[in-house]
């Protein structure tokens, strides 16, 4: 059993660096790589939102490496530096990566709906699991524990929801760099691998989460049993 439990937590601990390190070394490859078309990260934005339609949403410069995101309540696509003023094949997937989340909140995708309405509920959920677990270890009190595998379930779902948005962002940043001709040749190779790194961390964050869902239920089950 002590065996087991090692290579457990070892796995929750490879797991989340791999997929980082796989990120780090694809995005910083590519970084190097200047695009063709000669686009800034910010260029793609503005090409691609003006396309569909979206000149409402602004593009704008956000501090720290690879913090790119878009914001739902400002409507705004904010790019790292890096990605914001330079033509590389990294900073235009990534770009148009952020503008897919633009359009699927245009479209109202269900998806991200979805998540957004779960965001205040996961936010306390996530900080009182641990304490409910915490007081269900500690006392021997399955009830506590109970509640916090409950409470700890939400974020569970909230990482399952979160994957068919992220996909779904990099399969529309793709069309949209092809249909408007942002990418050429190797490019869309070059640039599926970046938005493939990026998926992988958060298929790695759904994993580990749900392990240590399934490793508190197994405690929990045995509790009972006991």
């Amino acid at each position: 059993m002590g065996m087991s439990y090692i290579f457990y937590f070892i796995l929750l601990l490879i797991i989340p660096i791999w997929a980082q390190f796989k990120l780090k070394r694809t995005y910083g490859k590519y970084s190097k790589v200047r695009s063709t078309s000669g686009h800034t990260g910010a260029q793609v934005a503005r090409t691609i939102l003006d396309a569909n339609g979206l000149q409402n949403i602004k593009v704008v410069e956000s501090r720290g490496m690879l913090s790119d995101h878009y914001n739902p309540l400002t409507k705004t696509v904010a790019l790292s530096s890096h990605n914001y003023h330079e033509a590389s094949v990294a900073g235009t997937a990534v770009a148009a990566h952020e503008v897919g989340h633009a359009i699927q909140d245009a479209e109202d995708y269900s998806f991200l709906r979805l998540r957004h309405r779960m965001v205040p509920i996961v936010n306390i959920s996530s900080n009182m699991s641990w304490v409910f677990i915490m007081i269900g270890f500690f006392s021997a009190w399955s009830g506590a524990l109970l509640i916090g595998i409950i409470l700890l379930a939400a974020g569970v779902v909230f990482q399952l929801v979160t994957l068919p948005v992220e996909f779904n962002a990099s399969s529309r940043a793709m069309d949209q760099l092809l249909s408007n001709n942002i990418i050429r040749n190797e490019e869309e190779r070059h640039a599926k691998k970046v938005l493939s790194a990026a998926a992988m961390t958060y298929v790695a964050a759904t994993a580990v989460a749900v392990l240590e869902l399934a490793r508190l239920i197994l405690i929990y089950t045995s509790m009972n049993r006991s």
